[in-house]
């Protein structure tokens, strides 16, 4: 199967996201890290967004709430190459309504090779990394040829 070759630039797209009882911790993250943060495009699911902005001053495009579709939005935001960093703070001890929705964003993460952290220690060490300053090359399939040959086939 043939890939295409990305780049993450310099400046990341980083979306927020967090569960209701991770959002005080998602804040205080995003404080602790503000200096880095603040080179960054920075968006995330409704509450998340505007408590993060009124928290620390850092601007955070917001979509949808998560339940009313924000997790979907962020998906698009994926599919359409205008984000490349995730940091999902996920309640895993809290069953969520919109359960499929947020399967269905790690997934389109998954598929499309997005950094994503769902806890703090992997999003510290996500936003420490070296390659938080560098450009980063990674590979998707080439869905327009994965399709062209499954459509041969058929």
């Amino acid at each position: 199967m043939d890939f295409l070759t990305l780049t993450i630039g310099k400046q990341k797209n980083i979306a927020l996201i967090a569960h209701d009882s991770k959002k005080h911790e998602m804040i205080d993250w995003c404080e602790a890290n503000k200096e880095i943060l603040k080179g960054h495009f920075l968006c995330g699911t409704g509450t998340t967004a505007r408590m993060i902005t009124e928290a620390t001053g850092l601007p955070v495009k917001g979509y949808n709430s998560g339940p009313l579709g924000g997790d979907q939005q962020i998906g698009a935001k994926i599919v359409e190459g205008r984000i490349d960093f995730v940091v999902f703070f996920s309640d895993p001890l809290t069953a969520q309504p919109h359960d499929p929705d947020v399967k269905a964003l790690l997934r389109i993460a998954q598929v499309y090779d997005i950094p994503i952290a769902n806890n703090r220690a992997t999003a510290d060490f996500m936003i420490t990394s070296p390659l938080m300053n560098e450009e980063y090359d990674h590979q998707i399939i080439n869905f327009h040829q994965n399709i062209k040959e499954r459509a041969s086939k058929l």
